[in-house]
């Protein structure tokens, strides 16, 4: 494989440029509000065209592509990169404005340096022409930009962090709320919890025929069979003694068998191609599967679930795949049959809606009784009540006390203990609840993946104030870096109110 691609590298950038066009042509599905006829959104008394919008869409997948991380923070939260794309353009449009308003305009010397310091270009030694060359030659045509747009990008992170420097230089941390925090991150939390499971209210719930028969009638494009594929494979695979092989020995072996199914994927190329004709000239058994859905595997694809992934990647266009590495070896797929996806008829789907709707059902139980139950805890120790008949009061709840943790790992247990597991998703969320609250307090109750939770802290033992000093700095930056952070998004969305940004639809 690594010789394949190594082989391979410069049609293969051009293959990666090209992949990233839907991406700029597309890039506002996420967002079909923000479209009528050519117009994007009104900013400072124009329309912003879509010609403009989708020009610095291009303009963000480059950046992202160069790793060049200012420019991110004008995509701020969660998302994939086409839902990211529309507001990194209204804060580039914000930013361009204000940083000629501002007069901040960097040199020609600051500029090329920017530029020769991108991620995307830094070698072990430090600048790498050739990463460079490939982006130039490759990267940008691609895209339709020259090395103006690297220099325009350079000078956009420019003007973000002399901005940002502007904006967030006021952010400070009071020395009381310093040790406030140290307290927080470093005190040892003694919490208990109280689980509501959605599970254990499936026996009070009863589905009815006409639940069923309204659900159906809801939902019924969305009740289908699974679509099933049918493939056939060949498989080119270590002999038993290369198996044994070890480090250097298994490397060379596995290249040998990479170079040779690279040849079989391009004898299937070739127009007019047959798959077994091709299996049986280089003296390959073709193996066959039934066909089946992405929830249940062929049993032949039991030990290589990558076949069972790219069954149903392939289409009647294009239906042989790349060769695929496994374990011990590669394979290549062929796609024979494809048995679409149905409607499911009521009875058919009648299981899958009571399953769904008793899932449903008992999670909306769980999170009522959770969010009374959490408001009579509360009220309860506020009263002065022991907890146990707080608890009782509440219904029966169970609570459950866990193991001591403290919100920041100390760095000389992660010193001692590198091997040391990470919390469960569970236990971090538990600590991200309890985090903000004093030693006495109640959370409201949080959903969660399977009902929820209540989170009570008992008590929360001081950090020894001889290691204030050192996390001191620490605890500075972190707060600092996520207080301009905030700052600085904050005077973002001021600047899109007094630049009038509206909507296409407005």
């Amino acid at each position: 494989m690594i010789k394949i691609l190594r082989k391979h590298r410069n049609w293969l950038m051009i293959v990666i440029a090209i992949l990233a066009l839907p991406f700029c042509l597309y890039f506002v599905k996420s967002d079909t509000s923000l479209i009528r006829s050519d117009e994007f959104v009104k900013m400072y008394g124009r329309k912003v065209t879509m010609s403009e919008a989708r020009w610095d869409a291009r303009l963000f997948q480059l950046s992202r592509l160069l790793g060049m991380t200012e420019l991110h923070g004008l995509a701020p939260g969660q998302g994939n990169d086409d839902q990211k794309a529309v507001p990194f353009i209204i804060n580039l449009i914000v930013l361009r404005h204000e940083a000629d308003r501002l007069g901040i305009s960097p040199s020609r010397d600051e500029i090329v340096n920017a530029v020769r310091n991108f991620p995307a270009f830094q070698g072990p030694n430090g600048f790498d022409a050739a990463k460079y060359d490939q982006v130039e030659q490759n990267v940008l045509p691609s895209l339709g930009f020259t090395n103006e747009q690297l220099e325009q990008l350079a000078r956009d992170e420019f003007c973000v962090k002399r901005i940002k420097e502007i904006v967030v230089s006021g952010v400070t941390l009071p020395e009381s709320e310093s040790k406030s925090n140290y307290e927080r991150v470093y005190g040892k939390n003694f919490v208990s919890v109280v689980r509501l499971h959605g599970n254990d209210f499936l026996k009070e719930i009863k589905i009815s025929d006409d639940d069923i028969k309204k659900y159906y009638e809801a939902h019924k494009s969305e009740l289908k069979t699974e679509e099933k594929r049918k493939i056939e494979f060949v498989k080119l695979g270590l002999t038993g003694d290369q198996k044994k092989l070890k480090d250097k020995e298994r490397i060379d072996a596995l290249q040998k068998l990479a170079d040779h199914a690279n040849d079989v994927s391009q004898a299937l190329l070739e127009k007019g191609a047959d798959f077994h004709q091709v299996a049986a000239k280089f003296q390959l058994p073709v193996e066959s599967t039934g066909e089946f859905p992405t929830s249940a595997p062929d049993p032949k694809l039991k030990d290589d679930p990558q076949l069972g992934q790219i069954a149903f990647k392939l289409s009647k266009e294009e239906p042989t795949s790349d060769p695929i590495q496994l374990s011990d070896g590669f394979a290549i797929a062929h796609l024979t049959g494809i048995a679409d996806a149905r409607p499911l008829t009521p009875d058919e789907a009648k299981p899958k809606i009571v399953d769904q709707l008793k899932t449903e059902r008992s999670r909306e139980i769980a999170a009522a009784k959770g969010r009374k139950g959490a408001e009579t805890i509360r009220t309860g120790l506020k009263a002065g009540q022991p907890l146990q008949f707080t608890l009782e009061q509440a219904g029966g709840l169970k609570v459950e006390k866990i193991p001591p943790f403290t919100l920041a790992e100390e760095d000389a247990d992660e010193k001692t203990a590198p091997d040391k597991p990470k919390d469960s998703m569970d236990m971090m969320m538990i600590k991200n609840v309890a985090g903000p609250l004093q030693p006495g307090e109640v959370s409201d109750f949080v959903p969660w993946i399977d009902g929820g939770f209540i989170v009570l802290v008992d008590k929360r033992e001081a950090p020894d104030p001889a290691k204030y000093q050192e996390t001191k700095a620490k605890i500075e930056e972190n707060y600092l870096k996520n207080a301009r952070e905030y700052t600085f998004m904050e005077w973002l969305r001021d600047r899109q109110r007094e630049a009038g940004l509206q909507s296409a639809k407005s």
